[in-house]
């Protein structure tokens, strides 16, 4: 007999733990908001008391979501606004101050690819 994978209690439907998958990419790509430092979107390489970080990352200077960050670590910056999306070029590996990291939100594959898709902002 096979297990049910939602029950219903009082009307409200509960899902079943093990058949949650993780939303969060096995690569560890996350954005980083900090309080000085601005948005950073990368690699996470390492976090200690003191230093994040990451690896090919960007800062996002502008950006279109689902009117948070955490839309655009779940959904990627709208396809409606890719022309006004503003991202720096790569870097290889940048560290920031653990004091100033005020946020780390782990991306699906989903809004990783499309955050990588926006092409380097230059104003020349």
């Amino acid at each position: 007999m096979t297990k049910p994978n939602t029950i219903t209690i009082d009307d409200v439907q509960y899902v079943r733990a093990d058949s949650v998958t993780s939303a969060v990419c096995d690569d560890d790509y996350v954005i980083v908001r900090c309080c000085n430092a601005g948005v950073h979107a990368g690699y996470l390489v390492s976090r200690d008391a003191e230093t994040l970080r990451l690896r090919n990352s960007r800062r996002l200077w502008r950006w279109w979501s689902k009117f948070t960050l955490s839309g655009l670590a779940t959904e990627g910056p709208l396809g409606s606004h890719m022309d006004e999306q503003r991202y720096a070029c790569v870097v290889p590996m940048l560290e920031l101050t653990a004091s100033d990291v005020c946020e780390v939100i782990g991306c699906t594959a989903k809004a990783r690819d499309s955050i990588l898709a926006v092409p380097e902002w230059s104003n020349e």
